[in-house]
């Protein structure tokens, strides 16, 4: 059969071919996108530039050179201490988001370089309970930051912590947001460098520590930035808010963020603020 050519059915009639899913609806503007140009703009809308959460593997290739990063502290993995049970035993949430994504905790961290710029590279995973802060993601993050220390690389995290610090574990979750704020007070006392990335959402424990202390801060478009969520907030205060408020855009006119960038342009934009930060470690 030619290329192209309908298949014939066994009857003598044609038999219509079935044709690759090309085409998607967003969620944000309701138009049609072609598949294909979604994907090239790293799970970006070409047409209203909404940014689709992605995965820590997703970030990682489309942030650090081709094979070059290095997962540490991979034998660290959560526990529950305090026998957790809500709708369902923490146990069992953990045991679930683990089989599903394939990742011991929320957040990922390792070294890597970026345009052969050595770094020590972490990203939390909105997959794994909304990329929530439990003490192994507060002790891998505090870990890497030593080790930036140790190496005298910059430290760099991708925050989309969207359940801020995990309630299941109570008290030793909240810990994790002085541990990892002490470690990058330590960091920043040695010279070290710290870029925080904002991606949507960052909110709760996460923020309030660790994400909103970077020496440059950058976030992507239209993400939610902050502590209570602006629903609750709302209901607290009995008051209406303002329009976009705790976007990116809203803390960038507020002086709370440095720059939005587009996914697709971040790791441009990242090289050239630690080359002009004298971290260009090439060989």
């Amino acid at each position: 059969m030619n290329p192209g050519e309908a298949e014939k059915k066994p009857g003598g009639g044609r038999k219509r071919k079935e044709m690759p899913d090309l085409w998607m609806q967003c969620s944000s503007c309701n138009k049609l996108v072609y598949k294909p140009k979604f994907e090239e703009m790293q799970n970006v809308c070409p047409e209203c530039n909404h940014h689709y959460e992605i995965s820590s593997v997703e970030r990682i290739d489309s942030l650090l050179d081709k094979g070059s990063f290095e997962e540490k502290f991979t034998d660290l993995y959560p526990l529950d201490p305090l026998k957790f049970v809500a709708v369902r035993s923490y146990e069992e949430r953990l045991r679930s988001a683990q089989d599903r994504t394939k990742l011991s905790d929320a957040c990922v961290v390792g070294i890597g370089k970026m345009d052969t710029i050595e770094v020590v590279f972490g990203v939390s995973d909105s997959r794994f309970l909304r990329g929530s802060m439990g003490s192994v993601v507060g002790e891998k993050i505090r870990r890497g930051i030593d080790l930036a220390r140790e190496l005298s690389r910059p430290f760099i995290f991708v925050s989309g912590s969207g359940g801020g610090a995990r309630m299941d574990e109570g008290i030793l979750s909240l810990m994790q947001m002085a541990k990892t704020s002490v470690a990058l007070a330590e960091l920043n006392r040695t010279g070290g460098l710290f870029l925080s990335v904002l991606t949507n959402p960052t909110m709760g424990g996460c923020m309030a520590s660790f994400a909103a202390l970077g020496d440059v801060i950058f976030a992507e478009p239209g993400a939610l930035i902050g502590f209570a969520g602006p629903t609750v907030i709302k209901e607290t205060i009995k008051s209406d808010i303002p329009d976009g408020f705790q976007s990116s855009e809203f803390q960038l006119e507020h002086g709370f963020i440095d720059r939005i960038v587009n996914r697709g342009e971040l790791r441009a934009l990242m090289v050239q603020v630690m080359r002009l930060l004298g971290c260009d470690q090439a060989a």
